[in-house]
């Protein structure tokens, strides 16, 4: 984009320079990956000093809005915490969609008689932020996967957990170990809140030790990690893993330590945490989304004291607590009869989708992990290529480029809904995908 279309870049201080790029990127005359102009030429142009430009260049980062990009200048993030987007992409007739890393609904439990069962009194102020019934349920799961219960909130969701749990601790400008490939609006969400990402790499045993370590090196703040059904790979963080992971962690401290367990039950791997070891700073969010759905918005948080009360504070400061009638309907979900059963089925389901897809790609000499959760993580030479003949061959899978700091470029396809009959085909379909351009020769 040349100076002059950058006209719309004005301001005589640095919140009204700020406020001109926002609404530019609000307004899609800004886009990801634009460059902004280097901060002396902006300078020049509006007649304000580089202090005032590079003040507002500052507040731009701060809220996620733009990265520096070295050498490379200042360019509009490729994700900005803005509604920039219009309304999602049809896909073309007849493509089965494996990107939305979503459950079956088939595999939820139903929704009338959980409804029918539902608490219809008002819930006034000043009552308890947690139903009882709720708590009880939730922290008979979580002791049962070793996640010790000394306080619970619930919130809207594991990310508003997680963005609750990172302000009641850090500051912008801070940094955040956090899993590499990782989950992207929760790489977003770091960038919104002005936080620094600092990648620790991914095998399928979990988050590695010596990344993690000098992940803390850097100066990270905060750990933000999933140790099952990570988002993209799979990954499942083992007992050894875990006890390295708590040695590296052991010389920080005042490092907190959140764990995104959005699977829960239906990850088809038992639960695990870093908590348990005298560890100061820690908390475990664990949302529904997955095993009771997605739009219930609702998750369970705990952890240490402090900052467990440091969440519900923030919370009667502002929207007070969930909705009481939403956490009524999860405790109907969750305790319906034959509920237990479900969730079996759907670990079952979950597993045998993901191993067939596995299966069929390494007996084509195809790299795919996924050892639980609801995807598949598949290293590829270069993502377009792969997405792009995919969806030619009928199949809609997600680039990893969004999933990755520094890790290396692969394709998620999520399995959730895949019929073990389609797992061959897609297969081949993936090695096909993965087979080198073929090169044509001018005359």
């Amino acid at each position: 984009m040349s100076e002059p279309e950058l006209d719309f870049i004005a301001g005589a201080t640095a919140t009204e320079i700020a406020d001109s790029v926002e609404r530019a990127v609000r307004q899609a005359r800004l886009g990801p990956g634009d460059r902004l102009p280097p901060i002396r030429q902006l300078g020049l142009r509006l007649g304000v000093s580089p202090t005032t430009v590079a003040a507002a260049y500052g507040r731009l980062r701060a809220r996620g809005l733009v990265t520096a990009r070295g050498r490379g200048g200042t360019a509009v993030a490729d994700r900005p915490p803005l509604p920039v987007g219009g309304p999602p992409a049809l896909l073309p007739p007849g493509v089965r969609d494996l990107t939305h890393g979503g459950p079956d609904p088939a595999l939820l439990p139903p929704l009338d008689p959980a409804l029918a069962q539902v608490d219809r009194r008002h819930h006034l102020y000043g009552e308890d932020p947690v139903l009882p019934e709720l708590a009880a349920l939730a922290s008979g799961q979580l002791e049962a996967d070793g996640v010790p219960v000394a306080g619970l909130a619930v919130v809207g969701g594991a990310l508003d957990g997680v963005e609750r749990i990172l302000q009641a601790h850090l500051r912008p400008g801070d940094r955040v170990a956090v899993d590499d490939p990782g989950f992207p609006p929760a790489l977003d969400l770091i960038r919104a809140l002005g936080l620094r990402p600092e990648p620790v790499p991914v095998d399928d045993d979990g988050p590695l030790p010596g990344g993690l370590a000098d992940a803390l090196a850097a100066g990270s703040g905060a750990f933000l990690t999933t140790l099952r059904a990570q988002n993209p790979t799979g990954a499942v963080a083992t007992p050894a893993r875990i006890e390295q992971l708590r040695l590296a962690l052991s010389g920080h401290p005042e490092v907190m330590v959140v764990e995104d367990d959005h699977a829960g039950p239906v990850a088809g791997a038992p639960g695990v945490t870093l908590a348990g070891d005298g560890r100061a700073r820690w908390a475990h969010v664990r949302s529904v989304s997955k095993w009771l759905g997605p739009d219930l918005r609702l998750a369970v948080l705990t952890g240490d004291p402090g900052t467990v009360a440091r969440v519900q504070g923030r919370q009667l400061a502002g929207t007070g607590w969930v909705s009481h009638l939403l956490q009524s309907l999860a405790v109907a979900m969750w305790s319906a009869p034959g509920g237990a059963a479900l969730l079996e089925r759907g670990r079952e389901t979950y597993r045998r989708r993901r191993e067939a897809l596995a299966s069929a790609l390494q007996a084509r000499g195809i790299e795919a992990h996924g050892r639980s959760g609801m995807n598949l993580w598949v290293p590829v030479p270069e993502e377009g290529v792969a997405t792009g003949r995919l969806l030619d061959a009928g199949w809609a899978v997600l680039a990893g480029e969004r999933f990755r700091l520094r890790s290396q470029p692969a394709i998620r396809v999520t399995v959730s809904t895949l019929d073990v009959a389609e797992a061959g085909r897609l297969a081949g379909d993936v090695e096909a995908a993965m087979a080198p351009r073929r090169r044509t020769r001018l005359a």
